[in-house]
């Protein structure tokens, strides 16, 4: 067997990163050896593989639901936006340069193409299948003549289409027959059917719908997934919503200890990797909020600056939300404060940066003795350490280079009384310095918490992967999906015009 799938989306965050996941995990368990692919992915959440390359936290999550290790393969060109107008490049898991958007679907884009569907190929000649996640939506006709994501994929490779729709946000169906429609000929005869996503309620007033959409179609609604909470694992696009106030959703069970503990993250803007406090959300008598108010910082037990593609931008930003005062008064009063990345480097004393904002040097915050410099070459790493006398493991994405020049030694970073800076992503899923670091915060907060002494993040990124892949087996048409799969699209699916403008 050598099939695959392409699973896109009649929108941006229809759900076709946690379906692909749920796919992959189900024919895992059904014995196929099967792999994730995403062409190209924009994102601020990423991670690097064991061999130094950087792809998108989604498709290294997708590798896990497979029981893979992620590559580069996976997720061939990655964008990792600096702004409203231009990304980051990053290419087989490197770097290769800033583009506008103009200048990226003005001719570059369509040249990845070769590269892309030479990682598609390794992979289905290593795997029986191949995931694809597409990205968006097919029908965005704007684009369509440099797409390598999703019909330009699926054209390529002879990959049969999914379409997933959010029915918790309205219009499924006239997003479903309206995808179809843009399309231009060739690409509908790929377009197999759908799948609802989010659905609330009897699946039994949907299915007259259902029955019409196939109708108007002539394509097949391949399952309807109920809706779950906390299934949005490893989120892609950092820029897609504002998170002020919302809430990591943590596992259901109470607090340990007679208190909980508040932690307060700061929404900085171009917030990369804001998946770190996942493992923090995750610990029983934990809440997670994102905020942009120093009021909001009052009564939180930790402060965590998270990681940024724009450090400069995010350090003017706090200083305009008075939100860098905030913090500064915390870390001089002995107030538990976390920076990572670009947060600890915001947390130095100066930045000299001629790489991302080209602003020379700028001032940081000054509570950490580290001072920073941006080096062209960024730095992709594993590193594996110890702190509060446990193992560490993590992972860094930064061209800032930074020289601490004194403090205690945190990781790679430092600490100076309460306030804690490294450059490690994910240090905070190994459970003993987790549970570690949490009594530090709640000693210095005063608050009589206790980390549950069995959490495991590992464990539990497990239980929601299988709840995905049983969301899949319990409520979408297995057999016909296998099908889909091995054999490709159904021959002879009707053309709906008007098709794809001329």
């Amino acid at each position: 067997m050598s099939g695959g799938l392409l699973v896109a989306g009649t929108t941006s965050d229809a759900g076709k990163s946690v379906v692909t996941a749920g796919i992959c995990r189900w024919l895992v368990r059904q014995g196929v050896k099967v792999a994730p692919f995403k062409a190209q992915n924009m994102s601020l959440n990423s991670f690097v593989t064991r061999e130094g390359a950087e792809i998108g936290r989604a498709q290294a999550m997708q590798a896990q639901a497979c029981r893979i290790e992620p590559t580069a393969l996976m997720n061939p060109v990655l964008l990792k936006p600096g702004g409203e107008q231009s990304s980051q490049v990053v290419l087989l898991g490197r770097p290769v340069g800033e583009l506008s958007a103009r200048g990226y679907h003005g001719g570059r884009q369509q040249r990845l193409l070769g590269t892309v569907l030479d990682c598609l190929t390794e992979l289905r000649g290593r795997y029986d299948a191949v995931i694809c996640e597409g990205a968006g939506s097919p029908a965005e006709i704007n684009l369509r003549r440099t797409d390598i994501v999703n019909m330009g994929i699926a054209r390529n490779a002879r990959l049969p289409v999914l379409v997933v729709g959010d029915i918790d946000r309205g219009g499924v169906f006239a997003s479903f027959f309206g995808t179809v429609a843009l399309l231009s000929r060739e690409d509908q005869e790929l377009v197999a059917g759908f799948l609802v996503n989010k659905f609330r309620g009897d699946v039994s007033l949907l299915e007259p719908g259902l029955d019409m959409l196939r109708g108007l179609t002539g394509r097949r609604t391949y399952g309807v997934l109920p809706f779950r909470h906390g299934l949005g694992i490893d989120e892609e696009d950092g820029l897609r919503v504002s998170l002020r106030g919302s809430v990591r959703e943590s596992v259901v069970a109470p607090a340990v200890g007679a208190d909980v503990l508040r932690v307060a993250v700061c929404a900085i803007p171009l917030m990369s990797n804001f998946t770190d406090v996942d493992a923090l959300a995750a610990e029983p008598g934990v809440v997670v909020r994102f905020v942009d108010r120093p009021e909001e910082l009052a009564d939180a037990d930790l402060v965590v600056v998270p990681g940024t593609r724009g450090t400069v931008r995010a350090l003017e930003w706090l200083r305009e939300r008075g939100l860098a005062a905030a913090i500064e008064r915390r870390a001089a009063e002995g107030r538990p404060v976390l920076g990572v990345c670009g947060g600890f480097q915001i947390l130095g004393e100066h930045i000299e940066d001629e790489v991302e904002s080209r602003r020379g040097q700028v001032d940081g915050l000054g509570v950490l003795p580290v001072r920073v410099r941006f080096a062209r070459e960024k730095t992709l790493a594993r590193p594996v350490g110890e702190a509060l006398g446990e193992r560490v493991e993590g992972y860094e994405i930064h061209h800032g280079v930074a020289d601490v020049l004194g403090g205690e030694a945190f990781l790679d970073g430092c600490r100076v009384g309460q306030t804690w800076g490294t450059h490690w992503h994910g240090s905070l899923e190994s459970d003993g310095f987790r549970r570690a670091f949490l009594r530090e915060v709640a000693a210095a907060a005063g608050r009589r918490f206790v980390p549950a002494p069995d959490t495991s993040f590992a464990a539990l990124r497990e239980e929601q992967l299988d709840r995905l892949g049983d969301l899949i087996e319990q409520h979408a048409d297995t057999d016909a999906l296998w099908r889909l799969i091995e054999s490709g699209a159904p021959q002879g699916l009707p053309f709906i015009p008007p098709g794809a403008p001329a």
